[in-house]
């Protein structure tokens, strides 16, 4: 049998060595991740029901026409998109009562005019594209003496659409 001599330097060109062809097996691998956003039209509104109640304690006596009013209620939108409007509708065909709203106080777009609500969508909000806000809905319930008692139920809805 030989003997090896190991001269001082032997043994680290040696784990110099093992060291080097260890790094010569590490590989390395990559993968490309996406994030895609879709176009978004998110409309809430913060509450179910709405109820006006015309009462003879908040009437003038010897006017026809009598009126409530109520912005308990608000309206929340997220567009990611152009510029777009929210149009507003009732499904009731033929009210007995006159039901109007008015977007108050809106922090992003333009309110348009108060709108009497029937089943033709009118402008309600212009200008909210590439936004979120909001606006508190104020109705306005308007009844005649001269017609009497009973109630409408409407089923208001609002759209997002192109300006």
């Amino acid at each position: 049998m030989r003997k090896i001599k190991w001269l001082p330097g032997m043994l680290f060109a040696g784990l110099l060595l093992h060291t080097q062809n260890a790094q010569a097996q590490i590989g390395s691998d990559s993968h490309t991740a996406t994030v895609q956003v879709s176009t978004i039209t998110a409309v809430q509104v913060s509450s179910g029901t709405v109820n006006m109640n015309i009462m003879g304690a908040s009437i003038v006596a010897g006017q026809d026409q009598m009126s409530i009013v109520d912005q308990t209620t608000s309206l929340l939108w997220g567009i990611n998109s152009s510029t777009k409007k929210i149009t507003v509708n009732s499904n009731l065909a033929s009210p007995i009562f006159t039901l109007k709203v008015l977007a108050f106080s809106p922090t992003v777009g333009t309110a348009a005019s108060e709108v009497t609500l029937n089943t033709t969508a009118a402008d309600f909000m212009l200008n909210v594209g590439k936004s979120s806000g909001s606006c508190t809905l104020k109705y306005t319930g308007i009844a005649l003496a001269s017609q009497g008692t009973g109630s409408d139920a409407h089923t208001i809805t609002f759209t997002v659409q192109t300006q």
